[in-house]
């Protein structure tokens, strides 16, 4: 394929992405992925000095333009205040990448009602507000906006292997929200879609992967009995940022090594 086809379906010069969580882990990888193909990025987390090496590391590797904002994203306020930035430095956002997640473990008896209620507000309720801001700046401006939350196989599946009952019923409550916006917003040129990883290595499951064990029953819980590696979930992302998607929307799309396929 010419290099002029590929950069009409997948180049994303002169558009700007927002991810949250893109501090450390999955949220480099999609910020990455974006600025390689030509975006402008908006960097979120809560870890100011992580967030500006990447937001450097973007500038000068990516000759991208990146902003740094390091904000709570579980707080309201928080999140008005990053699209109100987003918007000030950039005027506005065609792409927003819902990535800030927690996975508390434990009994799930254990998890009622502190752990419960943190993992709601941030993977699912602070990805609601974050579609809605996202939205509005998309549809006023008439762009043809690019919502893609990150779920994961647990939000269709049950896990065996930890015990994650706050973090599933968060990531099985973003997948139907997905569908749902995605058949709202369908005739307003903005698609929502989602990511749904299986294992991969990042922050989130550093410590489970210190034990040999453990690696073990997370690669073979999948039929290419691995780990995915990061740059695997790279593609995906990109896809669902891009021109080449835009018939595409209420999709979750599975990057989990036929995880769920068994």
């Amino acid at each position: 394929m010419a290099t002029d086809e590929l950069r009409r379906l997948f180049g994303l010069a002169g558009h700007t992405a927002l991810v949250t969580g893109a501090s450390a882990g999955l949220g480099v990888e999609f910020a990455d992925a974006l600025a390689g193909a030509g975006a402008d990025v908006v960097l979120v987390a809560r870890r100011a000095e992580r967030l500006a090496a990447v937001a450097e590391d973007l500038e000068r590797n990516r000759g991208v333009r990146a902003l740094a904002i390091a904000a709570d994203v579980s707080l309201a306020s928080e999140r008005e205040r990053m699209f109100a930035l987003a918007e000030s430095r950039f005027g506005g956002i065609d792409i927003l990448v819902n990535n800030a997640g927690i996975a508390p473990t434990g009994r799930a008896e254990s998890q009622w009602p502190d752990e419960w209620n943190r993992a709601l507000d941030l993977n699912l309720s602070a990805a609601f507000h974050c579609s809605l801001l996202a939205r509005r700046l998309m549809c006023r401006d008439g762009r043809q906006g690019r919502i893609i939350n990150v779920s994961s196989i647990f939000g269709h599946l049950g896990s065996s292997l930890f015990r994650l009952a706050a973090y599933a019923a968060s990531k099985g409550a973003l997948e139907n929200l997905t569908r749902q916006l995605a058949v709202e917003w369908a005739r307003e040129s903005v698609t929502v879609n989602a990511i749904a990883p299986a294992w991969f290595p990042s922050e989130m499951t550093a410590g489970s992967l210190e034990k040999a064990s453990i690696v073990e029953r997370m690669g073979g819980g999948c039929p290419m009995n691995r780990l995915g590696r990061p740059d695997e979930i790279r593609s995906a992302c990109l896809f669902l940022a891009s021109p080449a998607s835009s018939y595409v929307t209420g999709s979750i799309v599975s990057v989990d090594g036929g995880y769920a396929a068994w």
